[in-house]
């Protein structure tokens, strides 16, 4: 990959510069190769990336319905969802001294919302998300967390890292209109099209595509700040057209680039600490309880595990040694008590969010780009009305730079003349972005990487850990036959 103002900064190939001061010499910001500058950038781009889930978690737990007929209060959420957003993306950047934001995660929400929510009440359900994260905090205690990470092979971390990229980009191209999804009443037997009716339609798809182009162009003439001025520059020029052009609403999505009628909102705690934590237990029963909070921890711990080894790899921060980044247990013991955090708030399982993949591209390379981004989430508590003006078409094209830098930066270091590793590998990347999570591509590669190394009589070469993930992963697969032949369902 030709370099760029955006390529990823290997601190173990810079000499050693001492630092300039505290803050420095804490964060270890001279030491990677950034800046404070850079890592303000890198920490504003990824909350423009991620600030959507402020809008969007709300939307989706607001729509469920517990056992007992309640819904959650909308502003409550957006509270929760900002709150516990940006004290874990905080405790993040101070304890893990490592750019990855976390928020309430897509697809643990959903799991809420529509299995959990509908069998029990909500503090119920949000208990059972409390346990998953204390269940995580103890399996990162005991290190087998990140033995399980070491198990992995080293093919298989560069697919899972290749796999995010395409995975964020696709995640870019669907939430700015680019793609959407064909209606079954189409009868096709293709799943998405180009815009709509497969024409591109409408003035935000031309925001994104012009937004697209000049991150693309910045970047490669080498311009500082190249991500984050390009989601600024389309987010002001989404304004004036929406001020000037016949825009409905929803073209825009989950947030209208319009000047709000007014700057400060109150936020509401209610929701903060209304959990049950074994109430679930009472409502569903021993068995179906526990299936449910390992649905939730297998989501969350492989989640999790995709995205820190693909910004890791993105920011030049894994050791090519050991395939490890520094302070590894911290990070992963933070990621256990977001789970937990997100659960006490009732915002559902924090996690690590690919999106923070968008200020590794700015230049982040360590804790202080999560003070910029956590800060900016807590800010967010009074300033929500401001928060929901940039479009998702002004930021989602970062997301697509940076998949191709994520890609561009690891396909060449797989082993592909190895179809053990190459066809697993090969599975794990079509199978994030293709199925919309990053845990179903890690499972399926890792089922195929244990399926021909035994075909290839190669056995004794996986680790033993590896094999009772893989057990794990058939069990999720399978689950839904489990549970219909053990009659919980």
């Amino acid at each position: 990959m030709p370099p760029s103002a955006t390529a990823p900064v290997d601190a173990q190939q810079q000499p050693p510069v001492p630092p300039t001061n505290g803050l420095d010499r804490f964060f270890r910001i001279t030491a990677r190769g950034s800046s404070v500058s850079r890592e303000i950038r890198g920490g504003l781009a990824t909350f423009f990336a991620m600030a959507y889930i402020i809008v969007l978690n709300p939307i989706i737990l607001g729509s469920g319905t517990d056992k007992f007929g309640h819904q959650l209060d909308n502003g409550q959420l957006v509270t929760a969802t900002a709150l516990m957003a940006g004290l874990t993306t905080i405790l993040m950047g101070v304890i893990g001294n490592v750019p990855i934001a976390l928020a309430a995660g897509l697809g643990i929400n959903a799991v809420v919302s529509l299995q959990l929510a509908p069998k029990m009440s909500w503090p119920d359900a949000m208990g059972m998300v409390v346990l998953a994260g204390l269940v995580l905090m103890i399996l990162v205690a005991s290190g087998l967390r990140q033995r399980v990470m070491d198990a992995i092979p080293g093919g298989l971390r560069r697919a899972i890292a290749i796999g995010i990229g395409l995975f964020i980009a696709l995640i870019g191209l669907v939430d700015a209109g680019f793609i959407t999804r064909n209606p079954d009443a189409a009868h096709t037997t293709v799943p998405m099209g180009l815009g709509i009716d497969g024409r591109l339609q409408g003035w935000p798809v031309l925001v994104f595509v012009v937004g697209l182009a000049l991150t693309f162009v910045l970047v490669v003439r080498r311009t500082r700040g190249a991500i984050l001025i390009g989601i600024v520059v389309m987010a002001f020029t989404a304004i004036i057209i929406n001020s000037i052009a016949d825009i409905p609403d929803a073209s825009w999505g989950l947030s209208v680039p319009r000047v709000p009628d007014k700057i400060v909102d109150t936020p509401d705690f209610g929701l903060i600490g209304e959990v049950s934590l074994f109430g679930g237990f009472h409502e569903v029963g021993i068995l179906t309880g526990s299936l449910f909070v390992f649905t939730v921890l297998l989501s969350g711990f492989f989640d999790a595990m995709g995205t820190i080894i693909g910004v890791g790899e993105e920011a030049g921060l894994m050791d090519d040694e050991k395939g490890q980044m520094p302070n590894m247990g911290r990070i992963l013991m933070v990621d256990g008590v977001a789970v937990a955090g997100g659960g006490f708030g009732s915002a559902s399982a924090n996690t690590c969010f690919v999106e923070s993949t968008a200020g590794v591209g700015e230049g982040a390379r360590t804790g202080f780009a999560n003070l910029v981004t956590g800060g900016l989430f807590l800010l967010a508590l009074i300033f929500t009305p401001l928060a929901r003006v940039v479009p998702s078409q002004a930021a989602t094209p970062a997301l697509i730079v940076v998949g191709f830098l994520i890609m561009a930066s690891n396909v060449r270091e797989i082993d592909w003349s190895d179809f053990t590793i190459a066809v697993p590998a090969f599975l794990t990347l079509i199978a994030m972005p293709f199925t919309y999570s990053i845990t179903n591509g890690i499972g399926i590669g890792v089922l195929a990487f244990i399926l021909l190394r035994i075909a290839d009589r190669r056995f004794r070469e996986i680790p033993w850990l590896l094999n009772v993930v893989g057990l794990c992963f058939l069990v999720y697969f399978l689950l839904d036959p489990i549970e219909q032949a053990l009659g919980v369902k």
